[in-house]
């Protein structure tokens, strides 16, 4: 009897450890998993949606018209699953088509397109022969990386015998953050001296190619820092059209090699970025 005590107790250890055994192995195991579950669900999180980019035409309302003067306004947008992304778009189409009459607000679309018109109808009064504005506006994603999209903006124009063909715009936006970003938002505040010395460089020889009247209406130096600006696989590079520098100065394109990107840009930018 006391030796079938003995075993019994001996069978309990057994089973015990056994159990003890199958638990501890489960732990780490349940550890894995629940790790591998968070890492999912971060990287996840991290996927931003396709865009399945649409052109159409932006949904703006125009005035009528009985005469056949009228103003002619045909602006080409984008629609993507980006509700975010399309709200920047239309925020920069107002911004570009405020250019075109010297204005600079915090506008939408329609408020920008009310105040094309009105400049228009304003030149239109003053002789009634003078024709009425011209403007046709387009719209393209030239190139997204992650989260980075960069957007350009085309426009032809005619406006007070003023013909404008091509006239391009450059912005990028994070739809991560969800905000546009300035080349002072991009460039590692450390580099900015050297990010200057580049813009300065290609200023001074882009000036030699103009005319003297050019030359003497441009600025001594270039602000950069709110200046249009674009990326592909290569690197940066920054925009100023023909005549934003100066009138009668050309268009002035500033690109960055690879190496000169990665240096002036913050690191975690650059690596999602290129």
């Amino acid at each position: 009897m006391k030796n079938n005590n003995i075993i019994q107790i001996a069978l309990l250890l057994c089973t015990g450890l056994s159990l003890s055994a199958c638990d501890s192995s489960k732990q780490p195991q349940d550890e894995q998993q629940k790790s591998a579950a968070s890492i999912l669900k971060q990287d996840q999180a991290e996927v931003l949606p396709y865009l399945h980019i649409k052109q159409q035409p932006a949904k703006i309302a125009l005035p009528f018209c009985e005469t056949k003067n009228c103003i002619d306004i045909d602006i080409q947008t984008l629609e993507t699953q980006d509700q975010w992304l399309n709200s920047w778009m239309a925020k920069t189409q107002a911004m570009v088509i405020q250019d075109q009459i010297g204005l600079k607000q915090n506008m939408s679309l329609q408020q920008a397109i009310n105040a094309y018109v009105k400049k228009s109808d304003d030149w239109q009064a003053k002789y009634s022969k003078n024709p009425a504005y011209q403007l046709a506006l387009y719209t393209r994603i030239a190139y997204q990386r992650n989260e980075y999209v960069l957007l350009q903006v085309g426009v032809n124009s005619k406006q007070e015998d003023v013909k404008v063909d091509e006239r391009y715009y450059f912005a990028v936006a994070d739809r991560k953050l969800q905000k546009g970003l300035s080349l002072l938002d991009i460039v590692e505040p450390k580099q900015q001296v050297y990010m200057n010395e580049i813009v300065q460089k290609a200023y001074q020889d882009w000036l030699k190619q103009q005319t003297a009247e050019a030359r003497q209406k441009a600025p001594k130096k270039l602000y950069w820092g709110q200046a249009d600006w674009f990326f592909d696989s290569e690197g940066i590079g920054v925009h100023y059209r023909s005549q934003q520098i100066a009138q009668e100065g050309k268009q002035l394109d500033i690109y960055l090699s690879k190496a000169q990107t990665q240096q002036v840009l913050k690191a975690d930018l650059y690596r999602n970025m290129f």
